[in-house]
């Protein structure tokens, strides 16, 4: 009996196997600790390994895959139909074995340690963004507590919170002014790392080919272009571009039966972060293509008037994308429309 297909539940510290052979008849259940991975697999013939797309899956892949294995992510949603009864290790791991034989399954596309990195640094970046704006929310709530309404725009903070702890407010107690200096000093000490952070990403995107390649589509600049690198390099890992924007969820939602096609809104499904920039770079294109009479601005005035703004702007991201998926999967530079 050789193992064909394994599927491995992974954890913090002890993982589940569960091995099929050709038919997908079980043959192997076994729990091994953290650091028995590596060993069981070098010792084990070349077959196809499951797991899920968690925690530490990008980590394992690479790891598993050094030995010659075809290593296989698949998405939890993906996996949870094929669980059969309770839910336990054994079940979880019997449950990826069956979808990864599945031939029809979709995949997540693996991540090597630079992409890791790439998008390592845009998740801290956009953590501080967080930050930045709860900060300038509670700057603002604490103010109108002392009655002193600020304008939303936290350049608007910028401005202004230094006048009122600098001078004696008739508002502001000498303890309010020191605490708002403290807020003002921090909020500038986010401003520092945030744009710290940008800096390395424009370095990213000079010294990044590929980046380069997909800030030439109108409306993705260097933050999108890196984003994207970061999320999927091999666009081949996708049939085409229609599967790659709906794996960023910018396709429409289906409640179909019969002959009744029903089209609802976009799935959101995928990585949020990535629809956002495609979304807001599809905005500053869709603002500006007024008067303009090329074909592309021509497409975007007739969304705009079948459609509406809003749906323009998605429209556009969602072709953006598969121009995406073409110029990753094909090697080839971006040609504007004649």
């Amino acid at each position: 009996m050789v193992i064909k297909v394994i599927g491995l539940d992974t954890a913090k510290h002890v993982f589940q196997v569960h091995g099929a052979d050709a038919s997908g008849r079980a043959i192997l259940h076994k729990r091994l600790r953290r650091s028995q991975i590596p060993d069981f697999f070098s010792n084990l013939p070349q077959c196809l390994v499951g797991i899920e797309a968690t925690q530490g899956a990008h980590y394992w892949s690479r790891v598993i895959g050094s030995f010659g294995h075809d290593v296989r992510l698949v998405a939890p949603q993906f996996v949870k139909p094929y669980l059969k009864g309770q839910k336990n290790d054994a079940r979880d791991a019997a449950a990826i074995c069956e979808a990864i034989s599945r031939p029809e399954m979709r995949f997540v596309p693996q991540k090597s340690i630079a992409q890791q990195d790439l998008q390592a640094l845009h998740r801290i970046r956009s953590r501080l963004i967080g930050c930045r704006t709860q900060l300038g929310n509670q700057i603002r709530g604490l103010l109108a507590e002392y009655g002193i309404i600020l304008p939303l725009h936290l350049s608007e903070v910028r401005r202004q919170l230094p006048e009122l702890f600098s001078e004696d407010h008739p508002l502001l107690t000498s303890f309010s002014r020191e605490l708002f200096a403290s807020l003002y000093e921090e909020l500038c000490a986010l401003d520092e790392r945030i744009q710290a952070m940008e800096k390395r990403i424009q370095r990213v995107f000079a010294n990044n080919e590929q980046c380069q390649k997909i800030a030439a589509v109108e409306g993705v600049g260097p933050l999108t272009a890196t984003a994207m690198v970061a999320a999927v390099s091999d666009g081949k890992v996708f049939r085409n571009g229609r599967q790659f924007a709906a794996w960023l969820g910018l396709v429409p939602r289906q409640h179909s039966n019969g002959d009744k096609q029903r089209l609802l809104g976009i799935t959101k499904r995928g990585d949020p972060y990535l629809r956002m920039l495609l979304v807001h770079g599809a905005r500053s294109v869709v603002y500006r293509s007024a008067g303009k009479t090329d074909r592309r601005n021509l497409w975007i005035a007739d969304k705009q008037r079948q459609l509406g703004t809003t749906k323009a702007c998605v429209a556009l991201a969602n072709k953006n994308a598969r121009i995406i998926w073409a110029l990753l999967a094909k090697d080839e530079p971006y040609r504007v429309a004649a």
